[in-house]
């Protein structure tokens, strides 16, 4: 990275004078945002027959319109990157009007609302896929990895190594997928690079142990994750594409030699291809907290030159903190925003939280999704 590039990154991360940062408006390219409130994807597992969104899903989003930016459940790109019951999908003209549904539903709430494109790869199972294996990088297991199925928890099998044949044609499923969001209204999407599903599992030596084109060298293990961003770039301005990594995380068995160095080149690629942001999980509090000295936000912040949006433990206090030191332009909030559909009008008067219903976290209907209280 060049001081140039340094230190546009600092100017654009220039803390605003209000010294509660996390409420001012913020402008995402050319998407106006009213305040630095994201809602983080969560699966909600209330999708319906044929993995189309619920129509309570435009209910449950509209009322967390009140962040500056929602970002949608993981949402699959094809029958193929399926690993969950009840998770939606965008590759069906079903899927397509039921999404549509939640997105004029967040605009006229005033919201922007950007859909995250999913692939799991080896985090599913063969009752998925008519008794196929699911695909992966590499033919390694999770250790001790579930599936959740209509028959209940069932063991992740060891998955099948996709031929380097095939790779173009899951590159082309994102593709689809990212059409397929502009056609249901969003205002942008989002690749899922975290959390151990496909994307990842192609960029970290934990679970690509190829040693063709696709494997080996960091700039092989990223030319996966490079291909999906390039064919999404085909259908979306640069700036309506994001891109989240979880750099540390070990969730679905993962991990890595060289995580900063691993990032680092993604991030570096990102930026020259002209990403809108990159949503980066790393936990700054609670139990898996990342100790300061290993996290990867503030190297990755550097490198790359737009918006950063931070996730993993946030509260306002330290979402506050972490804009106004310019570790971060945008917050992420999981579990506080699902049980507080007004969580910024709640931050913002120091009101008190709803409890999470964790039970119904993955289940039910209503009860636990689209019936928490808001304040009088």
């Amino acid at each position: 990275m060049t001081a140039q590039s340094a230190l546009r990154s600092q100017d654009a991360r220039a803390a605003p004078a209000d010294p509660n940062p996390l409420f001012t408006p913020y402008r995402l390219g050319d998407l106006k945002l009213k305040n630095r409130f994201v809602l983080s994807p969560m699966t909600r597992s209330r999708a319906v027959e044929g993995n189309v969104p619920n129509p309570l899903a435009a209910t449950y989003y509209a009322q967390r319109a009140t962040a500056g930016l929602v970002i949608t459940e993981a949402t699959q790109v094809s029958p193929q990157g399926v690993g969950y019951i009840r998770t939606p999908g965008i590759h069906s003209p079903e899927q397509v009007a039921g999404w549509r549904q939640v997105t004029d539903a967040v605009h006229r709430a005033g919201g922007v609302i950007f859909a995250q494109l999913w692939h799991v790869g080896r985090i599913s199972h063969p009752d998925f896929h008519g008794g196929e294996l699911p695909v992966a990088p590499s033919a390694i297991a999770p250790e001790g990895g579930e599936a959740f199925t209509a028959n209940g928890k069932v063991k992740i099998p060891t998955p099948r190594a996709l031929e380097a044949h095939e790779i173009p044609g899951i590159v082309e499923q994102f593709r689809r997928g990212a059409e397929n969001a502009k056609a249901a209204g969003f205002d942008g999407v989002e690749l899922h690079g975290a959390n151990g599903y496909l994307i990842d599992q192609f960029l970290r030596d934990g679970s690509n142990k190829r040693t063709d084109a696709y494997g080996g060298s960091v700039e092989n293990r990223a030319r996966f994750p490079l291909e999906v961003v390039d064919a999404v770039l085909g259908v979306w301005d640069a700036a309506r594409v994001g891109y989240k990594v979880s750099p540390n995380g070990a969730f679905n068995s993962m991990s890595d030699t060289n995580p900063i160095a691993t990032f680092s080149y993604l991030a570096e690629q990102l930026d020259r291809l002209g990403l809108g942001y990159l949503h980066v999980t790393e936990q700054v509090s609670g139990p898996g907290a990342v100790p300061a000295d290993k996290r990867a936000l503030p190297v990755l912040g550097k490198i790359f030159t737009r918006t950063i949006i931070a996730n993993g433990g946030y509260d306002a206090r330290l979402a506050n903190a972490a804009i106004a030191n310019g570790e971060a332009d945008l917050v992420a909030f999981g579990v506080p925003f699902l049980a507080n559909p007004d969580l910024p009008a709640r931050y913002l008067k120091g009101a008190p939280l709803n409890a999470p219903d964790v039970a119904t976290f993955y289940a039910g209907d209503e009860k636990g999704y689209a019936d928490y209280p808001a304040l009088a």
